[in-house]
């Protein structure tokens, strides 16, 4: 009587091949995913519909964001004596147009092209402080008064952030990179100057100094005139700056 071996795998499979999955085994793990994607389905629900139940009434509370102002308080660096009569100011608005590329670049891998809208006020004003000593003549009836006052000058263009915005900003892919690891304030800057400079050149070319003139003369004489004196002369000399 021959005595014959069977070689078994670890399985028990006479062949060698791998034992079958047992079905009960993936129906309790396909069981064990269920719960995880209905939490994900829900969150998703909850992100599509928070917009529009936060519009049904007595349930915008639920969604409604809020806003914590940390801001330390405003601190007091210097106060400085002011001698100047604002006598006009001017409005101005300009559209920046910035485009910065790379030499050996296109622009869809390194630049970026800003536009930007920037509205801002200038103010021409004429500094009576530096008015000399014989710059102011009165005859001795006090009826005839003779002033001598200095041009007036522009003052620095000040931008008004309500008023101005981006209206869009390119940029190429390393710059986007870029981005997701650093801030970049100074993009953002840049366009301010700009903005701030054309507006300066503007009121230069804008006749607001001679406004402001005009404007300080009928006040100088307005306020003389009721104190008594019948003839007001306004003279401006000096440099125009």
């Amino acid at each position: 009587m021959t005595s014959t071996d069977v070689r078994t795998d670890s399985a028990g499979d006479p062949d060698g091949g791998s034992t079958p999955r047992s079905p009960s085994r993936s129906r309790s793990r396909a069981r064990g995913c269920l719960p995880f994607a209905g939490v994900c389905v829900a969150g998703l629900v909850l992100l599509l519909l928070g917009s529009r139940l936060s519009l049904l009434p007595g349930l915008g509370g639920l969604f409604a964001e809020e806003t914590t102002d940390r801001s330390g308080p405003a601190v007091l660096k210097s106060i400085q004596d002011m001698s100047a009569y604002e006598a006009a100011s001017g409005n101005f608005q300009v559209v920046v147009d910035l485009e910065k590329d790379a030499k050996y670049l296109p622009d869809a891998v390194r630049g970026t092209r800003t536009l930007y809208v920037g509205a801002g006020t200038v103010q021409a004003s004429v500094d009576l402080g530096k008015v000399a000593a014989n710059g102011v003549v009165v005859d001795e009836k006090r009826t005839t008064a003779e002033l001598r006052l200095p041009h007036a000058v522009l003052g620095k263009p000040a931008l008004d952030p309500d008023r101005s915005y981006a209206v869009s900003k390119q940029r190429g892919l390393l710059d986007r990179l870029g981005d997701l690891f650093s801030d970049n304030p100074g993009s953002e800057q840049a366009v301010n100057k700009l903005a701030a400079e054309h507006i300066g050149e503007a009121a230069e070319e804008s006749g607001l100094t001679l406004r402001a003139e005009r404007n300080t003369t009928a006040m100088l004489r307005g306020l003389l005139e009721s104190l008594g004196f019948e003839k007001v002369t306004v003279h401006y000399v000096g440099p125009r700056t």
